[in-house]
């Protein structure tokens, strides 16, 4: 060892001397001595090797030396990996408590976020380095005492002249806290790791399962296939016909919004208009965190565009970034809504989370608000709110037949299918589902495998059968969950309509401009009633004839004796 070493086990401190000499540390010259104990203890030792090799023999040697390393290796893995893995949790909870500033002000949120083996620190620990396990969101508790843990809603106001769906209150944390608690990791995906997407060339069409050029022409053998869970997956979702969802698919998008959306690799809001069907509606009370950090996409045919021409540039209008969608693959503009609501994971690639609202709705409440109440604080991948009235696919099915929603033939097709593998009515043996029948127009979701192995095979329903979603939802929520522990969360419509306000469609705002009143511009001034006569000084000295009033006592005179001369 080179005097210049300052390690206590070091062999020489010559360094140290010179340091005790001056005074700097009360150490004493031992190196003399040191050395002597050192030579001993080597002595020892050789004898020590020499009297096991006199009675185990030289070649077994080796081998008794490999066992004891073992067991010591065996031993020290056991001691210190039972001790990791008791410190393992307060470890994480530190690191986050640390970089989480909300936790830091607020004292008040205690998160148990993360899950991590110790198999990694075990290994490490015997010199196997291994890359470490994956972790995932485990949910968060608000601390006791917290407005939103006694949160209750309020009886509904007692207006009889208005009895249809009204929003109700909804406990929102602020912006800020609601930011700190975004989830670092992913969140926990049952069974399903790895999910891949059918590409094809060539379609078979002459399937017994219907189908489209868009979703492919899966077959009913394929279908149920898709229904059994496993680790890896691979299935159809849309966009057969291209490497790429976009490009050459049906719902063709240029390259350059394509490379824009692959960037969003946090929080998309997106929403559609086909057929010029509705008006653009600004989200408000958004954040200017969530302008600068959350991607707004508002996909769009060529007929909405040429109806926006004009309206803006640079591709936006207000906080909406305008995507045309090319080559649409169905004649129906609501079913090819449904590709960007239910496929938003194939075409934001990288982002985390997503929140679908349909075009004729008005966002009036912050996106990160939204996620930490109705996914976050429910340790939820996927939320929907049920609906306001019906509850079951039954009576829903049947409701779309009355409104002339869909081809009524279709829909029985659709429901007997269902029947016969197992759709029953709903009834409370379901709980804790609370509902059969979404109000599918709000979807809130984290895009995992489980999450968008759902919404795939949600698409694939409404591609197959009837464009109305509301009568597959139920379905696949139920093979799914028959197969995991995995399940929707099914919020209240009223706190739906807290955060979105529905509008109405443009030929409906039409018609209302049609029945109102014309504008008369500028208002004519207003007619002022003319003033009372002047004041006349006689008139105090006009006497008032006085009222006649009715005496009852004589007409009550005259009634009896007319009544005694009858009598």
């Amino acid at each position: 060892m080179s005097g210049g070493s300052l390690g206590i086990r070091s062999g020489s401190y010559g360094s140290l001397d010179k340091q005790g000499l001056n005074g700097v540390l009360p150490i004493q010259a031992a190196s003399a001595t040191r050395t002597k104990a050192y030579s001993k203890m080597l002595k020892e030792k050789e004898t020590l090797i020499h009297w096991i090799c006199k009675f185990a023999g030289r070649k077994k040697v080796g081998m008794l030396l490999l066992c004891v390393i073992s067991a010591a290796v065996f031993v020290w893995v056991v001691y210190f990996g039972e001790d990791q893995e008791n410190d393992n949790g307060s470890k994480v909870n530190d690191n986050l408590a640390l970089n989480n500033p909300l936790i830091n002000v607020v004292q008040s949120i205690r998160i148990d976020n993360w899950t991590s083996l110790a198999v990694s620190v075990k290994e490490t620990k015997v010199g196997v380095m291994h890359p470490p396990p994956p972790s995932y969101f485990l949910g968060y508790s608000l601390p006791p005492g917290h407005p939103c843990n006694t949160f209750t809603l309020p009886p509904p106001p007692a207006d009889k002249k208005r009895t249809g769906p009204r929003p109700c209150p909804v406990c929102y944390l602020p912006v800020e806290e609601a930011v700190a608690l975004m989830p670092k990791v992913p969140s926990f995906s049952p069974v399903i790791k790895n999910l891949t997407y059918i590409f094809e060339e060539i379609l078979n069409r002459e399937t017994e399962f219907g189908g489209s050029d868009f979703g492919g022409y899966p077959t009913l053998k394929q279908r149920n296939d898709s229904y059994d869970i496993r680790e890896s997956m691979n299935m159809h979702c849309g966009f057969v016909k291209g490497r790429k969802p976009g490009r050459g698919t049906g719902f063709d998008i240029y390259d350059s919004d394509l490379l824009e959306m692959e960037q969003c690799n946090g929080v998309v809001v997106a929403s559609a208009i086909f057929g010029a069907f509705d008006v653009i509606q600004q989200p408000r009370n958004i954040s200017e965190y969530s302008k600068q950090t959350v991607c707004f996409y508002m996909f769009v045919d060529e007929e909405t565009e040429a109806d926006l021409k004009g309206k803006y540039e640079n591709k936006k209008i207000g906080v909406w970034r305008i995507v045309l969608a090319r080559d649409l693959p169905y004649t129906d503009g609501r079913r090819n809504g449904k590709i960007p609501k239910l496929l938003l994971h194939r075409l934001f690639p990288n982002a985390r989370y997503s929140l679908w609202i349909d075009g004729k709705l008005e966002l009036v409440a912050d996106p990160y608000q939204i996620l930490e109440r109705f996914l976050w604080r429910k340790n939820a991948t996927l939320a929907i709110s049920r609906h306001y009235k019906r509850f079951d696919v039954f009576v829903e099915a049947e409701a779309n037949k009355a409104a002339g929603k869909y081809d009524n033939a279709s829909i029985d097709h659709q429901v007997e299918f269902y029947k016969r593998e197992g759709l029953t009515p709903y009834s409370e043996a379901k709980h804790p589902i609370t509902s059969d029948v979404p109000e599918g127009c709000v979807i809130i979701r984290e895009h995992i495998p489980i999450s968008n192995l759902f919404t795939c095979l949600w698409f694939n329903e409404v591609d197959r059968f009837t464009s109305r979603d509301q009568i597959s939802f139920s379905t696949v929520r139920d093979k799914i969950a028959a197969k995991t522990n995995w399940t929707v969360n099914m919020f209240l419509d009223c706190e739906r309509r807290n955060f979105v306000i529905q509008k109405y469609h443009k030929d409906v705002l039409a018609l209302l401009a049609q029945r109102a009143p014309p504008v008369i511009y500028p208002p004519p001034r207003p007619v002022l009633a003319p003033p009372p006569p002047p004041y006349m000084a006689n008139d105090s000295q006009r006497k008032v004839p006085p009222r006649r009033r009715r005496d009852r006592k004589s007409g009550a005179r005259h009634h009896r004796k007319v009544s005694k001369e009858i009598v």
